[in-house]
């Protein structure tokens, strides 16, 4: 089998913005999940939490956002003072910027950064000595014309890149979408959007804000989303909004009239954080990072969502995380200052060397041939300290100010190497290499080191169901029927499946045998474990049923269980339907127990149609084994097995379930739903509270 979902996001920061861990205060504690007395009462212990919490909220909440209101946001506690008695709105326009320069600045800040290199700072202060009557050997133009063509060459080169930027920014500001202006939908440049604004987004179109999605057109207000541009994931993720908005806010004139105001952190750079809360109609919702759409995300097999802007422009995450546009200086640009400094120290030594001998020269000689009287009555030692500068001028030449002319020439040279590289051109994209600065490529020679932490780039994230355990007994060899081995492998036939979609690749006869003879109920089980423990989502548009998964290896569990009789058809917030063995049933889901990198698993709570309330849990043997009743007694057949799966390379994970009583679940339950709503810590504090039911498992 195929192993746990590593491949999905990580949530194991703490919830706090700007990126500082607050101190807890005495009133803001909420250590209350363990720490209360026995005797109090459950819900009074609730209550105050939850007074806490929003306690909390009023603190660190301090960005709101009021819907369809550009006038709220004119209020004085919304200003920050920019310059002296100047004040500026705290909440940013959506127009970005990434070019360096504009007009005004081009100049000094290009020729700053030119004189720092050191040949260029070098034949400046040379041009200084040279107007210097009394030291000067050359010319002053000699060597102004060489230093202005320097300049100018690298000049109109970081003009043309920055240009390029320019236009690409400007490309992206007037980028259009939906926003309601005046009760109605109009189209809008994104530089014009503003924090509070609702807006509507197609198929295929581009997030242009961090905005909370209010509702869709798929079922429940789903929103299917590519982050590739954010994290390099190219597996669709899901988003859902709230099912108050999803109930109220599916029409133009309701969308107009929403007047919700959203309490929440303040801009930080962290993707898969969000805490706040939407106010609307006098009640109070939990918000959190599922709920948002963050900007450089790609609408996908969604028509039509609509959103609150919450960040806009510079405040949204993934300019948050971009910083401001620095200067960058390759390893060669390094190499040739220090080759510069080693020559200035080599002509100090010179010009020092040959004015000393100067010096001596005069006193010695100079002084006495009335020949060599200039009218001057310098001391030798005074005529040896203006040679020193002479001197200093005349060897310039030692100095390969060309040498970063050719660097320049070299590196636009290389920039169009790699845009006409064939080698690098993707056909079925019709996408080629670009270098987008001319400035960097070299660097694309000197890497010594490449760390992965997968090898999905290799296998092309293609995850396939290859075996399993169940129950002791293993399944995936080339078997007949009996159960007895085959020489050569034969495709099982599916076409007993109504849903199966015949891609899956499996020799083993004996399982669906057993599969569909219903003798083994855990068989049985197990498949319908996987067809009801993931965050899958299902697309039945077109007919047939398209999985959009998180992962590629969670997409190769539920597909596999559809092939072999337990086809996952649909899901609500609170519900999810698979087909059993042709028989569909519907179940109440009670609870989603996250999968995180640190937890390593996750669950679902369900109830079934008869009432009966179960756990499914799947993810690494470790954490499984951890876990399970201390009287399991296939625990070690399955470590046999998994040791075996592992030796063929085989990506593996256990599937694990129980038993919950109603008086057990009601229990957990408080205590989950006061651990959902905290403010402060909410994964650490959920994390305690899926412990206390993920354990003697089977």
């Amino acid at each position: 089998m195929i192993s746990e979902r590593d491949s999905e996001t990580t949530f194991d920061e703490d919830s706090q913005p700007n990126d500082e861990v607050m101190p807890y205060s005495d009133d803001e504690t909420e250590d209350e999940l363990e720490t209360q007395p026995a005797v109090e009462p459950e819900q009074n212990r609730i209550n105050r939490e939850v007074e806490v919490t929003r306690e909390t909220l009023r603190k660190d909440c301090s960005w709101q956002v009021k819907a369809n209101d550009r006038i709220f946001y004119e209020l004085p506690q919304f200003k920050k003072t920019k310059f002296l008695c100047l004040k500026k709105s705290i909440y940013s326009g959506n127009a970005i910027k990434t070019y360096k320069y504009n007009p005004i600045t081009f100049l000094p800040l290009n020729l700053f950064e030119q004189f720092k290199r050191a040949a260029n700072f070098y034949f400046l202060i040379l041009l200084i000595l040279q107007s210097i009557p009394q030291i000067t050997t050359l010319a002053w133009y000699t060597t102004l014309i060489p230093l202005l063509l320097v300049l100018g060459i690298t000049a109109v080169k970081d003009l043309v890149d920055d240009i390029i930027r320019h236009r690409m920014d400007n490309e992206i500001n007037n980028r259009t979408c939906d926003v309601i202006k005046d009760g109605r939908f109009r189209s809008t440049k994104w530089k014009e959007i503003k924090v509070g604004d609702v807006i509507r987004l197609g198929k295929n179109a581009f997030v242009p804000a961090d905005i909370l999605l209010l509702s869709s057109s798929e079922p429940n207000s789903l929103c299917y989303v590519e982050t590739a541009e954010l994290d390099g994931e190219t597996n669709l993720k899901f988003k859902m909004s709230l099912e108050v908005t999803d109930q109220y806010l599916q029409e133009e004139r309701a969308l107009a009239d929403f007047d919700g105001l959203v309490e929440c952190e303040e801009p930080n750079n962290r993707l898969d954080k969000f805490t706040g809360t939407l106010k609307w109609k006098g009640r109070s919702y939990a918000l959190d990072a599922d709920k948002i759409l963050l900007r450089g995300c790609k609408i996908r097999n969604t028509d039509a969502c609509h959103g609150l802007v919450i960040f806009a422009g510079a405040d949204t995450k993934i300019m948050k995380n971009s910083g401001k546009t620095r200067f960058k200086r390759t390893k060669i640009d390094s190499l040739m200052n220090y080759m510069v400094y080693t020559i200035f120290v080599l002509l100090i030594l010179v010009s020092s060397g040959l004015a000393i001998g100067h010096t001596y020269w005069e006193q010695q000689i100079g002084n006495i041939s009335w020949y060599l009287y200039d009218g001057l009555d310098y001391t030798p030692s005074y005529r040896g300290f203006l040679n020193f500068w002479g001197y200093i001028i005349v060897l310039n030449t030692m100095v390969p100010i060309s040498l970063y002319v050719s660097v320049e020439v070299i590196r636009l040279g290389q920039s169009y190497f790699i845009n006409w590289d064939l080698q690098m051109y993707y056909p079925e994209k019709d996408t080629a290499a670009k270098a987008r600065t001319t400035t960097l490529n070299e660097q694309l020679g000197q890497i010594h080191y490449i760390f992965t932490d997968k090898t999905g780039t290799l296998t092309q994230n293609i995850m396939a169901f290859k075996k399993c355990c169940i129950n002791g007994q293993t399944f995936g060899e080339c078997r007949d029927k009996t159960g007895e081995l085959r020489n050569r492998p034969e495709q099982v036939d599916f076409s007993w499946n109504m849903y199966a979609d015949g891609k899956l690749t499996f020799h083993d006869q004996y399982l669906i045998e057993q599969i569909r003879s219903g003798n083994e109920p855990e068989i049985q089980r197990f498949f319908f474990l996987l067809a009801l423990c993931h965050t899958v989502m299902v697309d039945a548009s077109d007919g047939d049923l398209n999985y959009q998964a998180a992962s590629p290896d969670e997409e190769a569990l539920v597909t596999a269980a559809r092939n072999f009789g337990f086809a996952f058809l649909s899901r609500t917030q609170n519900t999810i339907t698979i087909s059993e063995m042709g028989i569909v049933r519907t179940y109440d889901v009670l609870a989603i127990l996250d999968f995180n990198s640190d937890r390593k698993r996750m669950s679902i709570i369900i109830r079934d149609p008869n009432g009966k309330i179960q756990l499914y849990c799947k993810g690494a043997d470790t954490v499984i084994y951890e876990r399970l009743h201390p009287r399991n007694p296939k625990r070690q057949a399955t470590q046999e097995a998994l040791d075996i799966f592992a030796s063929e390379t085989l990506r593996t994970l256990c599937l694990s379930y129980k038993d919950i009583s109603n008086e057990e679940y009601e229990a957990w339950n408080k205590k989950f739903m006061a651990a959902s709503v905290a403010v402060r810590n909410r994964d650490e504090a959920l994390d305690k509270v899926y412990e206390e039911i993920e354990k003697n498992l089977i």
